[in-house]
């Protein structure tokens, strides 16, 4: 219950407290909407972080000003800042989140002056941050058109999901990917370990709290759910992101171009 009580005492927070901070110039959600971990709540490592994010997607997925992007799961716009710090507008960004309350922080602070990064709730249910959702079945949609996007980027998602649900969404990332697009993602995986585990008892020294807050797969396994659902790794860094998630970089296709 000591996640449900953190979450709760954030709400009452946002009560009574300001909604923005000021740093560097920039216009960022206060410390207590951050919900990606406390270094985060540091100013200076937030807007660091953000601007590698969106380094990381101009040298890795080749971002640039014409790009339409896809950000699932987006919280406060954490990525959306760094873009626009980096780049500035893009041809399109969209956001999602189950969080309304950051949705409409997003939508206040960042399309009220950039209308091109728009920011969308979707109510899908996850028994940690959404537990009240709509289901997701095979029925699941994301409320785009097919091929909209050249870039999805997908941070610390897919990470607190189980199999069925992580098939669901990378079918819609098939549906949604434009032919040349690309896909940046994290998960928990690791090598010789089952091929799933939900809060596993002292992984990476952590005090795993909550529903689903670490699903852990075997690295072949997890692979496979991504070639079944028609995509290939064309980059992996190991356990090099936040709590010791490791990124992905995918495309379409299995190997061999099939």
């Amino acid at each position: 219950m000591q996640w449900l009580v953190v979450r709760l005492g954030r709400r009452l927070v946002s009560l009574f407290a300001s909604d923005t901070v000021l740093h560097d110039g920039l216009v960022l959600p206060a410390k207590h909407l951050r919900s990606c971990g406390r270094k985060f709540r540091h100013d200076e490592y937030f807007l660091a972080s953000a601007q590698a994010e969106a380094d990381r997607l101009v040298e890795r997925l080749g971002l640039t000003a014409s790009s339409r992007l896809l950000d699932v799961g987006c919280g406060v716009g954490r990525l959306a800042l760094g873009i626009l710090r980096r780049i500035g507008a893009i041809k399109a960004y969209r956001g999602i989140d189950v969080d309304k309350e950051a949705i409409r922080w997003c939508q206040w602070h960042i399309t009220s002056q950039h209308p091109a990064f728009q920011f969308f709730p979707v109510n899908v249910e996850h028994p940690r941050y959404n537990p009240r959702g709509k289901k997701a079945d095979t029925r699941f949609s994301l409320p785009f058109n097919d091929g909209e996007f050249d870039v999805i980027y997908v941070y610390s998602v897919l990470s607190h999901m189980l199999p069925k649900d992580i098939e669901l969404y990378l079918a819609e990332f098939q549906r949604l990917l434009s032919p040349s697009g690309k896909v940046f993602l994290t998960a928990f995986v690791e090598e010789d370990v089952p091929k799933v585990a939900v809060n596993p008892t002292g992984y990476r020294k952590t005090k795993w709290v909550g529903p689903l807050h670490c699903v852990r797969y075997s690295k072949g396994f997890f692979e496979s759910l991504l070639v079944g659902s028609g995509f290939r790794t064309e980059g992996f860094s190991y356990a090099a992101e936040t709590d010791g998630q490791s990124a992905f970089y995918i495309v379409r296709g299995n190997p061999g171009g099939i």
